[in-house]
C-alpha cells in the first residue's frame, strides 16, 4: 500500500469513527486553537471539535484555558461537524444525557420551577428533578427567592430510569468557591484596594465578603472618620463597597477593612483651616470624668477639659450641665496634629460675635449652660 493510500485509509477511519459518536457522549480532548467565538479540540481519531468560547470563560469574561489544555465535555450535535459542550444545555437534555451526566459529573442546565415539600421542583428538558432547600444556595434563602430562575446544577442521585432525580446547586457553587479561592487570596494583601459585598451587618462593624467564600471585618472604628455608633445607618446587607486592606493575620483567617483609609484623613489638613484663638461652631459628643469631647467637623473632635469648667454651685457638678448633642461655640486653646489634639473652651454666648475668627453660629445653644458659666469663663480670663 502505498503512502498516499494509507493516509487515505486513516482518514477514513478517523471519518467512520466520526460518524458514530452520538450526541450525549464524553468525550476529552485537547484544545488545538482559539477563535473569536470557539475553541478547536482535538479529539484524537474522532477528529476535530468546537466549543463555544463562553463556556471557556469565568464570569468576569477571562479565558480559563490554553491551546494544549485537556477538556471533558459532551457531544450536543454531531451535525456539519462536532459540537461539544462543558454543561448540558436544559433544552437539549434527554434521559439518557442526564444519566451520561450523572455518571460523568457533568452539570446541567435547570429551570426552577415552584417551591414542593423540603425543596424545588427544577425542570430539565422533559425530567422532572428536586433540588433540596439545603442545596439550591451556599447562603440561607427563603421561598420563593429562586423561583423562575436557569441555573446550573450537579446531578447527585438518578435512580429509576430518571423518575428520581436530585440535583444540586449548591455542589457547583463550591466548585466554583474553590476554583477562586487561591486567586482571591493573592489578591488580599495589606494595603489593596478591594470591592466586595457586605454580607451582615453588627453592632461592632460589618463582615464583607470578599469572593470565594473569603470575608474581612470592617470594624465600626474604620467605617468613616467621624464617630460611627450604629453601623446599620451607613451599612446593608448586599450592598458592594470598596474597602482597602488595613492587616491579614492568622494565614489569611483574620482579615481586617478600612473604609475611610479610601478618603482624606481631615486631620492631615488641620494646621491649615485652625488656629489657636480661633472660635468655632461645635457639638458635644460624649462627656467623661476628664472632660467633654466637641465634634468640629466630621473626623475632627477636640477636647474641653474638665479644667475650663468651674463647679456652678458646691452641690452641682460641671458634667451635670453638659449634653451630649448640645451646639456651642468654642475657643481653639492648643492644637497638635501629630497626635491629633485639640483643645478647647466653651465661649459664652455672644461674647465673640464681632471676632474675625469666628465661625458661623451653631443652630443651637448650650442656653443656661453659657449663662451659669459666663461668670466664671470672664474671671479665668482677667
Amino acid at each position: 500500500m502505498t503512502d498516499s493510500n494509507e493516509d487515505f485509509a486513516a482518514m477514513f477511519e478517523a471519518s467512520t469513527k466520526a460518524r458514530r459518536i452520538e450526541r450525549g457522549q464524553t468525550l476529552e480532548g485537547t484544545i488545538v486553537g482559539i477563535g473569536r467565538d470557539v475553541a478547536f479540540v482535538s479529539v484524537g481519531g474522532k477528529g476535530e471539535a468546537t466549543i463555544d468560547l463562553a463556556e471557556l470563560k469565568d464570569d468576569d469574561g477571562k479565558l480559563e484555558v490554553a491551546v494544549g489544555d485537556r477538556i471533558e465535555a459532551v457531544v450536543v450535535s454531531t451535525s456539519g461537524g462536532l459540537t461539544l459542550s462543558r454543561r448540558l444545555a436544559r433544552n437539549a437534555a434527554t434521559a439518557r444525557q442526564l444519566e451520561s451526566a450523572f455518571h460523568s459529573g457533568l452539570p446541567v442546565e435547570g429551570k426552577v420551577e415552584h417551591a414542593v415539600k423540603g425543596g424545588y421542583e427544577i425542570r430539565i428538558g422533559r425530567q422532572r428533578a428536586f433540588c433540596p432547600f439545603s442545596q439550591i444556595d451556599i447562603t440561607r434563602t427563603e421561598p420563593p427567592a429562586h423561583d423562575g430562575h436557569v441555573y446550573t446544577f450537579r446531578i447527585v442521585e438518578y435512580g429509576e430510569g430518571g423518575r428520581n432525580i436530585v440535583v444540586s446547586r449548591r455542589a457547583v457553587l463550591e466548585e466554583e468557591q474553590r476554583a477562586k479561592r487561591d486567586e482571591v487570596r493573592r489578591s488580599i494583601v495589606a494595603g489593596a484596594v478591594v470591592t466586595g459585598r457586605i454580607a451582615s451587618v453588627r453592632d461592632f462593624g460589618a463582615f464583607v465578603d470578599l469572593g470565594a467564600g473569603i470575608q474581612g471585618l470592617l470594624h465600626v472604628s474604620e467605617i468613616g472618620w467621624s464617630r460611627v455608633s450604629d453601623p446599620s445607618a451607613i451599612l446593608k446587607t448586599g450592598d458592594e463597597v470598596t474597602v482597602k486592606i488595613l492587616r491579614v493575620e492568622d494565614n489569611g483567617a483574620k482579615i481586617a477593612l478600612g473604609l475611610k483609609q479610601l478618603t482624606a484623613d481631615p486631620w492631615s489638613k488641620v494646621c491649615e483651616t485652625y488656629e489657636v484663638g480661633q472660635v468655632r461652631a461645635g457639638r458635644v459628643t460624649r462627656v467623661t470624668e476628664f472632660g467633654a469631647f466637641v465634634e468640629l467637623e466630621p473626623g475632627i473632635e477636640a477636647l474641653a477639659h474638665v479644667s475650663t469648667f468651674e463647679p456652678i454651685r458646691r452641690s452641682e457638678q460641671w458634667s451635670d450641665a453638659v449634653a451630649p448633642g448640645t451646639t456651642a461655640e468654642f475657643e481653639i486653646l492648643s492644637i497638635d496634629a501629630a497626635k491629633k489634639r485639640i483643645g478647647v473652651a466653651l465661649v459664652p454666648e455672644g461674647s465673640r460675635a464681632d471676632s474675625s475668627a469666628s465661625t458661623a453660629a451653631p443652630t443651637e445653644n448650650l442656653g443656661s449652660l453659657a449663662d451659669k458659666l459666663r461668670g466664671v469663663l470672664d474671671r479665668r480670663r482677667t
